[in-house]
């Protein structure tokens, strides 16, 4: 069984199994490419990197606030059903998942909080189905009787349901089991007590992890591949990302503050698919994933990819492509590879400023968290990157 980090070891962890499985997979990185390309240069600065965290909603308190953030967090995967949620709602995984969270918090009332702990480990199918705006009866011919059609629990989306269902009754159980009326409470007093901690850097960073990984399963994102370990822990450290942006500014701060500056990626599908695309991870000597992306990173394929954006973006290509489908290993292999090569892409940048005179001055000053925002934003922001196809994995609640 594999086990957890040590206690204070969780951020370590995460860089270093990714690392391990990287070059246990003979995949290589070459951050320069992609840092020198006009791509990069001309937009790093300028993304709109704060996409899809505005909270178009009114709070009555800041507690109430960071638990609709912690239920985002915890539901923030379903990538695997990109398509089939595009062609049923017009959304992916990412905006169906927010107009769930969303109208989770509309329709609460008195009479049945469904982001307190009670309504979380109450919730079932048919209400998810409902606010998803997701059919999940689909009818077939009677094995039979012909001419007579049975309608029965089913359709493309169905499993999507059931992963969230199970995650919101998973989690509510626990919270309600150990006192605690929402996941909001649970982060604020988890917040609170790492201001109490140690003083190392990051320090504060390592306790809200761990205390929310042992906690709950739905935030357990690691595994074992080929006998190496692999930590990624995506929706814990996208919760604290979130956290900090939000109320990193107020002054006072509502809750102690984790900087999210330096913490590792929180690696999806789409984070390994676009570097793949532009060249930075190189799988072409990885045994299972050589064959995954024909032609991605070749000399052809990348000078369009690294030339700047076209000024006019009128398409409206959805970011939802098919890509390649992956199993389970595949997938934490690529993204232990993203999470390796965004702190390789941070290193890069920062010797690349202080050895090259004609380089901007702010390659010094790129953190992860920015460099995090950046991909997400041109993966969505560029035609031609939305046309690329990320991988996809069903049947995981981890991204």
């Amino acid at each position: 069984m594999l086990s957890f980090p040590s206690t204070g070891e969780y951020l370590p962890a995460i860089r270093q199994s990714s690392r391990n499985l990287r070059q246990a997979a003979g995949i290589t990185i070459s951050p320069q490419p992609l840092l020198l390309s006009p791509a990069f240069q001309h937009s790093f600065k300028n993304s709109n990197s704060g996409r899809g965290l505005a909270l178009p909603l009114r709070f009555s308190s800041h507690l109430e606030e960071l638990n609709l953030i912690s239920v985002l967090a915890l539901l923030n995967f379903g990538s695997g059903y990109c398509i089939p949620l595009h062609a049923q709602t017009g959304r992916g995984a990412w905006d169906s998942i927010r107009a769930l969270v969303f109208s989770l918090y509309i329709t609460s009332s008195d009479r049945g909080d469904f982001l307190s702990a009670q309504g979380m480990k109450a919730v079932n199918d048919s209400k998810i189905a409902e606010l998803l705006a997701i059919p999940l009866h689909v009818e077939r011919p009677h094995d039979t009787i012909p001419g007579v059609t049975i309608g029965e629990l089913g359709g493309p989306l169905y499993g999507f349901v059931q992963l969230i269902v199970k995650v919101l009754n998973e989690t509510g159980t626990i919270l309600a089991s150990s006192g605690y009326p929402n996941l909001g409470a649970f982060v604020a007093e988890t917040l609170k007590e790492s201001s109490r901690g140690p003083t190392q850097p990051n320090a504060n960073v390592d306790f809200v992890l761990e205390r929310l990984i042992r906690t709950f399963p739905a935030f357990q994102d690691m595994s074992k591949v080929d006998g190496q370990e692999i930590y990624c822990f995506k929706k814990a450290l996208f919760l604290i990302h979130v956290i900090s942006a939000r109320f990193g500014s107020m002054c006072p701060p509502p809750f102690p503050i984790p900087s999210s500056t330096q913490i590792p990626v929180f690696a999806d599908n789409v984070l390994p698919s676009l570097l793949i695309h532009l060249g930075v991870i190189n799988i072409s000597s990885s045994q299972s994933l050589a064959s995954l992306f024909p032609g991605a990173g070749s000399e052809d394929n990348l000078k369009s990819l690294l030339d700047p954006a076209s000024s006019a973006n009128n398409d409206t290509t959805p970011i939802c492509r098919g890509g390649p489908l992956l199993n389970l290993n595949q997938a934490y292999t690529l993204r232990a590879a993203a999470i390796d090569a965004c702190e390789l892409l941070v290193d890069a940048a920062h010797l690349l400023h202080d050895g090259g005179k004609d380089l901007p001055t702010w390659l010094e000053e790129v953190t992860l968290s920015q460099l995090n925002m950046w991909l997400c934003a041109v993966a969505e922001d560029r035609p031609e990157y939305r046309a690329l196809g990320w991988f996809t994995v069903q049947g995981t609640s981890f991204f």
